[in-house]
Formats: C-alpha cells, sequence, structure tokens
C-alpha cells in the first residue's frame, strides 16, 4: 500500500506533466529536495518556456507602446498647454461679456420708457421751481432794494424775454408729459 501512494501520485503528476514521465522516483524526489534542481527542470517546461515568451512579447509590446506614448508626449503637453490658454481666455471673455452686458443694462435703462418719464415729470418741476424762483428775485429784487434804482424798460424787456423762455419749456414739458398719460407717446424698441 505504501508504493501504491507514491506510483498514483507520480501517475497524476505524469498526466498533468507529461514532460516529467521520464524522470525516476529518484530523480523527483531529488527535484522537491533540491531548489535548483527544480528550478532548472521548472524552466525548462514548454508551457513555462511560452509563459516566459508571452511575458516577453507583452513587456516587449509594452515598451514599443509606451515609446510611441512618448512620441507624443511634447505634442500633448504643447496641446495642454493651448488648451488651458483658450479656457483661461474664453473664462476671461466670459467675465468681459457680464461687465458689458451690465454696462448695456445701464445704458438702456437710461432709455427705458419708464425712466425717461421720471426725469420728464423731475425736470418738469425743476423748470417751473426755476422760473418761479426767477420772477421772485426780479420782484423781491426790485421791492427790497433800500435804494431803489427805478428799473428801465430794458430791464423789465430782459427780464419778460427771460422769463417768457423759462415758461414756454416748462408748457412744453408738461404738455409732453400730458400726451404720454395720455398714452399719445409710442417708443419704438429698435
Amino acid at each position: 500500500m505504501e508504493q501504491a501512494a507514491p506510483n498514483g501520485v507520480h501517475t497524476r503528476l505524469t498526466a498533468d506533466f507529461p514532460e516529467l514521465a521520464h524522470l525516476s522516483r529518484e530523480d523527483l524526489e531529488d527535484l522537491l529536495a533540491d531548489p535548483a534542481y527544480f528550478q532548472a527542470i521548472f524552466h525548462s517546461l514548454p508551457q513555462v518556456r511560452l509563459l516566459y515568451q508571452g511575458q516577453a512579447d507583452l513587456g516587449s509590446a509594452n515598451e514599443t507602446i509606451a515609446k510611441n506614448n512618448l512620441a507624443y508626449q511634447e505634442d500633448l503637453y504643447r496641446l495642454r498647454s493651448e488648451t488651458q490658454e483658450a479656457f483661461d481666455s474664453a473664462k476671461g471673455l466670459e467675465a468681459r461679456w457680464k461687465e458689458l452686458e451690465k454696462e448695456q443694462r445701464e445704458v438702456y435703462q437710461r432709455y427705458d420708457p419708464q425712466f425717461l418719464l421720471m426725469r420728464l415729470r423731475h425736470a418738469t418741476i425743476a423748470q417751473d421751481d426755476l422760473s418761479e424762483a426767477r420772477a421772485n428775485a426780479f420782484v423781491q429784487g426790485s421791492a427790497s432794494d433800500p435804494d431803489p434804482v427805478p428799473l428801465t424798460g430794458k430791464d423789465i424787456d430782459d427780464f419778460v424775454k427771460e422769463f417768457r423762455e423759462l415758461r414756454k419749456t416748462y408748457h412744453k414739458r408738461v404738455m409732453w408729459g400730458e400726451r404720454w398719460a395720455a398714452g399719445d407717446v409710442a417708443w419704438r424698441n429698435d
């Protein structure tokens, strides 16, 4: 029985590795006892040689691929740099675009119909105040002068001319405001 086990193991071993069938039992024991002998036999097996050859072929293919990749390295770095510059430029242009849009909105706001109506109303009130202040100054100036100098016709004519121009501008503005309120003013969007 003791003999059957080693022969059974020997039979299975030679079935899996027919290259070892020519080795005797003593050679197999030496193979297990001596690591150098084991390595020599192991590396002489066709499967191991094929494995090492496949490994060498893969290594060679990887080396070729690596060399090809390295050949593209400078171009890739240049493209990366150009892409980064283009991206940075685009970001700068985008920021500038936002600034220009803001400026455009501010400019357009000055021509918005509601803003223009507000300006017209303020200008109308300011014009009325200016003409009234000029009239009051004329009346107060001639009445409050401790040593009244008689007004000449030229002084009165100059005041009347100036006052008429001030009131004319005021009434034009009132007229435009009334037209606007009546819906007679149309704003084009072009």
